[in-house]
């Protein structure tokens, strides 16, 4: 990854190749062009206090994530500038908030590949700031090249090298503030990117033995305890519902728990991850053009392996457990039909009347696993439903719960995380669609409001009076188009910062 050092050199003395600087576009009472933004006055001045109109003609105007280049100004010892837009400017005596930092700093370390060094000269007013580009850096310069041909250093033949070196000037690197803030975005950054890493391995190389053993040696490596259930296990111990996704792949099932602990821990949170590490839609076969994208159907899983490992890292003063429910859902003469009857973990039998809604299957067994041990709080992350992203988009997740203080907690950690996502009700009447005449529960329901019945599914098989969430990451989760901001082509990492939050203000003792 990047490597970030904070430093109090002066702009024009910093040896680089390019300073960034940021840019807001002009408001109600300064209209007409685009403003600097503070962190550039050295730029500023450079330029005889005329910046803001070299950046207007070359057409710059604010607007977020654009990137204007320009020489630097003589007498600098870096030979490039780099305005990123911040989009709005902040209303008097405030700064710009993390989001709009984060995603400035991204854009501009994608535009600085093949770069060695940078010098990012953007508004950075606390520790929180600092913390906010840091993350932006790191996300944004990620890039997915294992399957490349490397080819020839000297030519690019397949593409540039991420940024290697970034300097945040404005940052104080003797304050301990600072630091803890750089600290922590290294940390939460790097466990996101692994996340990504696993969500872009295609499934010929990622099936859920694989993923178990990535699971294994991170926790190893980071001191976390961990357990994996083969099929053997998951067969003595009456997984009904994973076994019978994982039935048609020749690839059998896992579950693995990851267990953190603090010695100084008030709190105790369980992390539930959907790990479909390919996804057919088994029998009831996906259409043409609805398969390629599917070895991002373990995003849930990788989210949640990311926090517990982020938690560890950080040192968290809560215990997080994160349970990885992996399987590979095929079509084959031993796969589950529709019409098949699962008995679950929990002892519950479910008509299989669509295999394609596999997820909340192995989720079930995996949320009631989690709940023989008493959480305080249960929160599961699942690419879950098409029906998700028709509501909501391809930006921003849903969340749904059996507490409304708790949802209003979710969602207020993932606003201060920068992942947009939304609140979602679970309607009562949509519990009788799920009515079957063989078994105790169907798993799918009335096609109108499709996400909310598969919520209504997964709380079947939550512990009676535990607290728990459920995040549907479907839209987000995956990014088949352009990359904006910090968010790359291909898989997000979504929710790996919401867990991360979350699990901090359990420390701190704000679950409600």
């Amino acid at each position: 990854m990047t490597a970030l050092t904070l430093s109090t050199a002066s702009v024009a003395g910093l040896r680089a190749d390019a300073i960034v600087i940021g840019v807001a576009k002009g408001s109600a009472s300064k209209p007409g062009g685009p403003v600097v933004a503070p962190g550039a006055e050295a730029v500023v001045q450079a330029y005889d206090g005329n910046l803001a109109g070299v950046l207007e003609t070359l057409g710059a105007s604010g607007a977020e994530g654009e990137v204007t280049k320009l020489p630097a100004p003589a007498g600098f010892k870096a030979p490039l500038v780099l305005a990123v837009g911040l989009g709005a400017q902040p209303q008097e005596d405030s700064g710009y908030d993390a989001e709009a930092l984060r995603r400035a700093a991204g854009a501009a370390a994608r535009a600085l590949s093949g770069t060695k060094k940078a010098a990012f000269a953007l508004p950075l007013t606390d520790p929180a700031d600092a913390g906010a580009v840091a993350e932006g850096v790191l996300l944004g310069a990620y890039s997915f090249d294992a399957y490349k041909d490397q080819g020839d250093a000297k030519n690019g033949k397949n593409g540039k090298a991420p940024l290697a070196e970034a300097a945040l000037l404005g940052g104080k690197p003797r304050d301990k503030a600072y630091k803890a803030a750089v600290e922590r975005a290294v940390a939460v950054s790097e466990e996101l990117n692994r996340a990504r890493d696993l969500i872009n391995t295609p499934p010929n190389d990622l099936n859920p033995e694989a993923f178990a053993a990535v699971a294994q040696a991170a926790a190893k490596e980071h001191g976390i305890k961990v357990q994996v259930l083969d099929e053997k296990a998951l067969v003595k111990g009456g997984y009904g519902g994973i076994l019978g996704v994982g039935a048609g792949s020749a690839s059998g099932p896992r579950l693995v728990k990851l267990s953190y602990t603090s010695s100084k821990a008030k709190k105790h949170i369980a992390l539930v991850g959907k790990g479909i590490t390919y996804d057919s839609g088994g029998i009831s076969l996906k259409p043409a053009g609805h398969n390629e994208t599917m070895k991002c159907d373990m995003s849930g899983a990788a989210a949640v392996f990311a926090a517990v490992v982020a938690a560890a890292r950080l040192g968290l003063e809560v215990n997080v457990t994160g349970w990885l429910a992996l399987a590979e859902n095929m079509p084959s003469g031993s796969a589950t039909r529709p019409g098949d009857v699962l008995r679950m973990y929990s002892g519950k039998t479910v008509e299989v009347l669509n295999t394609d809604a596999e997820g909340r299957l192995v989720l079930a067994d995996a949320l009631w696993a989690a709940s023989q041990e008493k959480p305080d709080a249960i929160v599961d992350v699942a690419t879950l439903t098409g029906a998700m992203v028709l509501a909501l988009g391809s930006r921003t997740f849903g969340i749904m719960a059996n507490d409304d203080d708790f949802r209003a907690v979710v969602r207020e950690a993932a606003e201060e995380a920068g992942e947009p996502a939304w609140p979602m009700p679970l309607p009562e009447h949509l519990r009788k669609g799920m009515e079957s005449s063989t078994a105790d529960i169907a798993n799918m329901g009335e096609r109108m409001g499709g996400g909310l019945v598969a919520g209504l599914f997964l709380r079947e098989f939550v512990g009676e009076g535990i607290t728990w969430a459920h995040l549907d990451i479907a839209g987000p989760a995956f990014n088949e188009g352009g990359p904006f901001g910090y968010t790359p082509k291909g898989g997000t990492g979504s929710a790996v910062r919401t867990l991360v939050r979350l699990a901090e203000r359990a420390a701190a003792g704000e679950l409600s």
